[in-house]
C-alpha cells in the first residue's frame, strides 16, 4: 500500500501541520480523528487496514489529518470565542490547503469526509457548511451539538454563544437554511450516519435525521446494537460504510 508523510507550514492556522497519504487513486476521503487522535490515529486503530483491499485496488485513497481538538473545542485555557474563531482558521485550512492538494494529487471527482467522535462533528459541519465540495459525508459516534451536555460530555463553550458557533454547528444552523442553492447541494450528497443504540450521543443523531428528512436530503441512519463509541465498532462500520 503507497503510504506518503507530509508536513508543511500552514498560513491559516500558522504552525506545521502533518498529514498522512494511504493509496494511490480512488475516492479521496478526508479523514478526522477523535478528539484524542492525531493524523496516524486511523492507522493505529487498524481502520487503515481494514480498507486495505479497496485502498490497493485504487478504488479509495485516505487523507487523515490532524484535528486539532486541544487548540479549538477542548483548549480549556482559551476563551471559548478563541476556540470557535481556532476551529474557523482550521476549516481555512482545510478548504484552501487540504483539499487542493488533494485534488492536485488525486483528480477523482468524489471527494467525501469521513470522521469519528468529534471527527464526526468535524466531517459533517465541513460538509454541511460546503456541500458543493464534498460527494459523501460518512460519520460515526456524532455529537453535533457542542453546546449541549450529555452524560460526561460537556459543553463545550462553557454557556457562551455567538454566531461563529451558530454557524459551525450543524443542529444550529441547518434548521434555519433556506439558500435553494445549497438546500440542492445538500440533496445530491450520500450522507451515512452511524451510532450505538446506547450511544450517549445517539439523540443527536436522531435529530440531524429528522432535520435532513425536513430539509428532503436524503441520509442513511444506522443504529448499531449496544455501545458503538468505541474502535472495535468503528473499524466494522468503516469496512460497510466508506
Amino acid at each position: 500500500m503507497w503510504r506518503d508523510y507530509r508536513r508543511w507550514r500552514s498560513p491559516a492556522l500558522q504552525r506545521d501541520m502533518e498529514l498522512l497519504i494511504f493509496g494511490h487513486a480512488g475516492a479521496k476521503a478526508l479523514m478526522f480523528p477523535t478528539r484524542d487522535g492525531h493524523f496516524w490515529e486511523y492507522e493505529k486503530l487498524n481502520i487503515v487496514g481494514r480498507l486495505a483491499d479497496k485502498i490497493e485496488a485504487g478504488h479509495l485513497q485516505l487523507f487523515c489529518v490532524e484535528g486539532l481538538a486541544q487548540e479549538t473545542f477542548y483548549a480549556a485555557g482559551r476563551h471559548p470565542a478563541e476556540r470557535i474563531r481556532r476551529h474557523a482558521a482550521f476549516e481555512r485550512y482545510l478548504l484552501h490547503e487540504v483539499l487542493p492538494l488533494m485534488s492536485w494529487i488525486n483528480p477523482h471527482d468524489c471527494t467525501m469526509a469521513v470522521g469519528c467522535s468529534l471527527g464526526a462533528f468535524q466531517a459533517a459541519s465541513l460538509v454541511f457548511r460546503h456541500p458543493h465540495l464534498f460527494r459523501k459525508l460518512v460519520a460515526f459516534s456524532g455529537r453535533y451539538d457542542l453546546t449541549l451536555k450529555v452524560e460526561c460530555f460537556g459543553d463545550l463553550f462553557d454557556g457562551y454563544y455567538d454566531d461563529d458557533i451558530y454557524f459551525h454547528t450543524p443542529l444550529h444552523f441547518l434548521p434555519g437554511l433556506t439558500c435553494p442553492w445549497q438546500v440542492e447541494s445538500l440533496r445530491r450528497l450520500d450522507i451515512v450516519l452511524a451510532v450505538g443504540s446506547e450511544d450517549p450521543f445517539l439523540d443527536n443523531n436522531r435529530r440531524l435525521s429528522d432535520l435532513l428528512h425536513g430539509k428532503g436530503v436524503c441520509h442513511h441512519l444506522h443504529v448499531w446494537n449496544g455501545r458503538a463509541h468505541r474502535a472495535s465498532a468503528w473499524r466494522g462500520m468503516a469496512g460497510l460504510y466508506v
